[in-house]
Order: C-alpha cells, then structure tokens, then sequence
C-alpha cells in the first residue's frame, strides 16, 4: 500500500497512529455480520472497507457469524452470506468463526464478572426494567435485586444455564451505574433466557448473551485490532470498553485490546435498506423474493448483473466518513456502467421489433456482416451476423410523417443498417386500425460497409437490425428504480413509493449468438444497455435476459 494508490480517510489515519505508537503490529479486521438475513448494499461498503483495510495492510480480515439469537438465524442465511463476500472478491482464508463457537468462554467470563461483583441477576420483569432505567434526562433507579450477594448470583447463573427457569424469569446485568448519563452504561443486560433450539449448537444452551456482550469478546478473543462499526454503535463504545478493560483486569483477555472505530452507514437514494422493510417487501410480494433483481440485496444485485468491480469501485469512490450522507443511487450506477463499459462483449438486440422487407434484396439470399465484439478492445474481435431480405428493427426506427431533426426511417429518406447496407425507405404496410405491420425499403447492393465505395453514401442516420430468419425470440426484463422517488416513506408509508413500473417483461428479438448465453454472461445490446442472462431461469439454449442498467441514466 503506498500513498498514491489509497486514498487517506479518518480510519486509515487512526490506524497509522496505532502502528506508530506501537499499539499494535499488525492490522486485524473483521466482517461480523447476523445471519438472520440476506445481505445488502450498505453490508458490501462494510466488506469492502473491512478486507480491504486489512489486504492494504498486509494484515488478516475474518468472516465471523454473530448467531446469538437463535430464533431467526439459520442455515440458510449462513451458505446466503459465505457466497455473497466470496462473489464480492474477497477471501478469509482460515478465518471463518462463530459468535457460538465461543459460548463455553463467554459463559467463564460471565462468571468471572459475577464473581467480581461485576454482573448479578435480576429477576425483574422487562417491564419493570423499562421503568427503572430512566430517561435521557433522568438517572435510572437500581434493581431491588441489584445487590444480591456473589454467592446467590452465580447460584441462580448457574441454574439459569441448567434451564431451571422460563423464558424472561432473570437476566444477568453487568454492575455499572444506574446514574450514568449514557443509558447503555445503565446496567446492560448480557444474558438472557431463551429456550431455543440454535443453529450451530443444537440446544445445549438455554441461555444465550446479548450482543452487546458477545461482540467485544469474539473481537478480542480473535485478536481484531480495529473493530470497524456504523453509527449506531458509538453510543455502545463505553461498554465495549469497559468490558473488555475488566475482563482483561480479571486474567480473561489479553492485551492490547481491540479499538472500536465508527463510521457512516451506507444511505442511497431510491433504495431502502432497513432489514424490516426488506422483509415485509418480500413477505407481502411486492417482490419476487430477495434474489429480485430490483432488491438492494446482493443476491438480486448479482441476478439484476452488477459486478463485483462495481461495488468495489463504489465503495472507494464515496470512501468513509464520520458523518451520515445520502448518496445519489445514479454514483453508483456509472460505477457499475464504468465496468460493464470495459468488460461487456457487445451484442444486437431488437427490444420493440418491427420488420423491415428489402424488397430487391433477392429472395432466399442470406450473407454475412461483420462487427466487432468490443470498439474500444479490437484484440477481442469479430463476430458475424447474419443478413437476409427480412430484418427486425425498432418500432421507433420508422415513422410517415418525420419530425425535423429525425434522421431514421421515413419515406424517402435513407439510412445505413449498421455494419450493413444503405437502404431507403419506400413506404410501409398498415392492418385494418391503421397499425404499421412492416417498412419497405431498397438497398444499394454497393454500400456494404467494410467493401469499398461504401463510403460514398452519405447518410446521417444509422439503425441496428437482426435477421428475422435467423433471430433468437427471447424473454427480456427491463427493470428500473423500485421507488419512484428519492426517499422512500419520508412523507409516509414507504410502499406508497413503489414504482409500478420498475419491471417491464417484453418478447425481443435478438442476433442469433446470444442463444448459446450463458447463466451470469453480460452483454452491452447496442443503444440499450447492459443485459444479463439470468441465473434462475435461463436454459440451455434459451437464456432469458436482465437489463443491468441503461447506457446513461435515463432516470427522470
């Protein structure tokens, strides 16, 4: 890592200074995310910056499931996780750890603290200790339970683990200060009761820690030296440290400990990303599941055809700050364009097909167009396309009566059929309501392009085609924003924002060598956009495809 290829940002200075100081010697991150969910767009800015940090360094990141709470975590979610971080790029070598594999220890420390007399239990119900924990302006009242002696404490702890007691009968608090004006010092509760069955631990355990405990020692137990968090966790700093600071007094931790650094949360427009509102969307199926390519997910984020290099690219561009910003959704979809620009294959695709008859074009002729697979890369190539008397353009290719500044297809005028002939227009078929069904027009048999003398023809417009002989009539999904306006629900019910026309599924027409596409293959279709071939429901033969994005934000 060197100054000229990273930027610097507040996370790097601090953890300059801790390497200059010598508080640490090397840098540890990790990516700790619940698997009670599907991840999203702002957990790929927390990858990002997490393995990154930690590649640029030299150092290690880990991938550390927090399954503290059984009820809704599963499996699913786990195999959900490991393949998102792995299709981001990125790897964790051996570093892959439960919040669950460490129960036994955090069990031994709570007791430590009890013997301390640094935890007790309380036998208050939740209620009773919503009202004795006070308010922001007002200090809270200690638990009748709180001085309970350290003999009767880890008497009841201990029964509590043996599973003596129902749901919400006690929990253990850590012994701080009721009086503290950070209400997370107010005696935080660290372990509850909850008679469930985990996903990794079977039910060994009926008793389960709170978050808030179990994260600072995963931490400091794998040696993370910076424990990178959003916002919301400052206001838990104080514990984490006290935490860690005790046990590590009591002979249970090591030192150096971890430092937790906060930082901005991702916040994009046009998109949600509360976990709530992402699973109501998907349980009332106002979306196809969380692989819907309009979801924030990174599941439907791969099936819409973003990339990898695009979210990464992203992330660096809008870097890491302090404070919280709403990023315009249009920054990240020219990061995503910028990488499908370079790495796209380009292909034709007649999305509103309207055939056009050549009519001197001898019948059953057919012949070869060549054009290359990428403009800015010729080490890539040619391909050919087929070419005959009958073609699909686009329906707005052609009108009768042409407006000033229109240079397609009109009657008498001329145009070029890109990488093709010249033809010119000489009227077209109607149906009974005055439909157009086809356009007629005459080429000029020397103005192939590539052959010489075509470039005596002098035309302004330039149309793409397919052989209608020769197409591939294929299923095509063009999505747009899933909300119609930039914040979803700041003036109500945020399904109240929902585009209705955030996904349009139309029949094209496309050249025949995208018959053979690949699940997951990307495509530039000329003059449309970026395109995908769909992961789910594409065949062998029969590929159905996603638009990625427009060629411009087209948004308005």
């Amino acid at each position: 890592m060197t100054e000229e290829t990273k930027p610097s940002n507040f996370i790097r200075n601090l953890i300059d200074a801790d390497l200059a100081a010598g508080k640490y010697s090397t840098v540890r991150t990790r990516f700790p995310p619940e698997p009670n969910g599907y991840l999203h767009f702002g957990h790929a800015k927390s990858i990002c910056l997490n393995f990154g940090l930690a590649k640029d360094y030299g150092g290690a990141c880990h991938l550390r499931f927090d399954d503290t709470n059984p009820e809704k975590e599963e499996q699913e979610y786990v195999d959900s996780i490991i393949d998102a971080v792995r299709w981001l790029g990125w790897d964790w070598g051996p570093h892959l750890y439960y919040a669950s594999n460490y129960f036994g220890k955090m069990y031994e420390f709570a007791e430590k603290l009890i013997e301390a007399n640094l935890a007790y239990v309380d036998s208050q119900s939740a209620e009773e200790m919503r009202q004795n924990r006070g308010t922001l302006t007002e200090p809270g009242r200690d638990s009748p339970y709180r001085n309970r002696t350290v003999a009767e404490n880890l008497e009841l702890f201990r029964r509590m683990k043996a599973g003596e007691f129902p749901d919400g009968a006690h929990v253990l608090r850590a012994k701080i200060d009721m009086a503290s004006p950070n209400i997370n010092l107010r005696d935080p509760a660290i372990y509850r009761i909850k008679h469930a069955t985990h996903h990794n631990t079977g039910d060994a355990w009926c008793i389960y820690p709170m978050y808030t405990y179990a994260h600072p020692i995963e931490d400091a137990l794998e040696g993370i030296t910076h424990s990178l968090c959003t916002l919301e966790f400052e206001d838990q700093r104080p514990f984490y440290d006290w935490l860690l600071d005790n046990l590590a007094n009591l002979g249970c931790l090591q030192r150096p400990l971890p430092r937790q650094i906060e930082f901005a949360r991702l916040n994009l427009t046009y998109v949600v990303l509360s976990k709530r509102k992402l699973i109501q969307l998907v349980e009332e199926k106002h979306v196809a599941g969380w692989d819907d390519p309009r979801m924030p997910t990174l599941v439907g984020a791969r099936r819409r055809g973003y990339t990898p290099e695009g979210f990464r690219r992203f992330a660096e561009m809008i870097g890491v700050a302090k404070s919280d910003a709403l990023i315009d959704y249009a920054v990240f979809e020219e990061c995503q364009r910028e990488v499908l620009n370079e790495t796209a294959p380009r292909r034709i695709a007649v999305l509103d097909p309207l055939k056009l008859v050549i009519d001197n074009y001898p019948d059953g002729q057919e012949e070869e167009c060549c054009a290359p697979n990428h403009p800015q890369k010729p080490e890539w190539g040619q391909r050919t396309i087929p070419f005959s008397k009958e073609l699909w353009i686009e329906r707005e290719d052609f009108t009768e009566n042409a407006p000033k500044g229109y240079f397609r297809l009109f009657p008498g005028n001329r145009v070029r059929l890109r990488y093709g002939y010249v033809v010119e227009c000489v009227g077209c078929d109607k149906d009974a309501a005055g439909n157009v069904t086809a356009v007629h027009c005459r080429y000029f048999p020397d103005s192939k392009s590539g052959t010489p003398g075509a470039d005596a023809y002098k035309v302004k417009g330039n149309l793409h085609w397919v052989s209608a002989r020769h197409a591939y009539e294929a299923r095509v999904r063009l999505y747009d924003r899933l909300f119609k306006v930039p914040n979803p629900g700041a003036e109500g019910d945020f399904l109240a924002d929902l585009n209705p026309d955030s996904v349009k599924i139309i029949t094209a027409q496309l050249e025949p060598a995208l018959k053979d596409a690949q699940p997951e293959e990307r495509f530039q279709f000329e003059r449309h956009g970026y395109f995908i071939a769909d992961r789910v429901d594409s065949q062998p033969g029969a590929p159905v495809f996603n638009r990625t994005a427009t060629l411009k934000d087209s948004w308005k």
